[in-house]
């Protein structure tokens, strides 16, 4: 029987690109999306469970969560990826800042926190080691001026991985994955491209498969948990 890997944010780019490898890799995909983008009949056509799930709304996430406990004994793993990308107003930052920061510290931080509380049994009940893994993003630890808020709740994100492997240790193995510039969006332009391939030692788009290749890494790890893998290009050095 297929080991069956929960993900969060399955509707598009990393999220759609992992749950493709993964279902090819012969693993159970249980996954979320906001939106239901024509892609996902792919998805589900491959065996995928698609749940629709809205994590700014209570309800929905407390409903989500009860179809899993019912429907699911045991979770080979659960991969954080349901995100949100909200700037402060370029004018005047105060001006909806309760509102942008209650909703990143919700989809980046709540979110993570209650599924792995509600979940951990399902993780801890199978025969071999399991994992959560954070996909969290290189401005956690630079922080950002124009996205102070999505910033820190992917720092807050980060420090939950250090207090859910210790509190689940040796059983699950939590850990981050941190990227930089993985694929430009369609509508981005050649100014922001160049600017944005500056900021790395390595001027490129790492791609989905970088991080989904993190992913299986830590998957089959015996020995790594609580940790950040970095895959940012070198920016930090520059």
């Amino acid at each position: 029987m297929s080991e069956t890997i929960l993900i969060t944010g399955v509707g598009k780019r990393l999220g759609f690109a992992l749950a493709q490898r993964l279902l090819l890799d012969g693993y159970k995909v249980l996954g979320t999306y906001r939106s239901d983008y024509p892609q996902l009949q792919r998805l589900r056509e491959n065996g995928a469970d698609l749940q629709h799930v809205d994590f700014y709304q209570q309800k929905s996430l407390e409903g989500f969560l009860n179809y899993v406990s019912q429907e699911y004994k045991t979770l080979r793993a659960i991969i954080h990826n349901a995100s949100d990308w909200k700037p402060e107003n370029k004018k005047d930052p105060a001006e909806n800042a309760p509102q942008i920061m209650s909703q990143m510290m919700t989809i980046h931080a709540t979110v993570p926190y209650l599924v792995n509380l509600a979940l951990k049994d399902h993780l801890m009940s199978g025969n071999k080691t399991s994992d959560i893994i954070h996909i969290s993003d290189y401005v956690a630890e630079k922080g950002s001026k124009k996205h102070i808020a999505y910033a820190a709740s992917k720092a807050a994100l980060n420090n939950l991985t250090l207090s859910f492997s210790a509190m689940l240790a040796p059983k699950v193995k939590v850990n981050t994955i941190s990227p930089a510039l993985l694929k430009f969006n369609e509508h981005d332009d050649e100014i922001y491209k160049t600017k944005a391939l500056q900021k790395a030692l390595i001027p490129t788009e790492a791609g989905f498969d970088e991080v989904i290749d993190g992913i299986n890494f830590l998957l089959t790890s015996n020995y790594m948990t609580g940790r950040t893998l970095h895959l940012d290009g070198g920016r930090h050095l520059k």
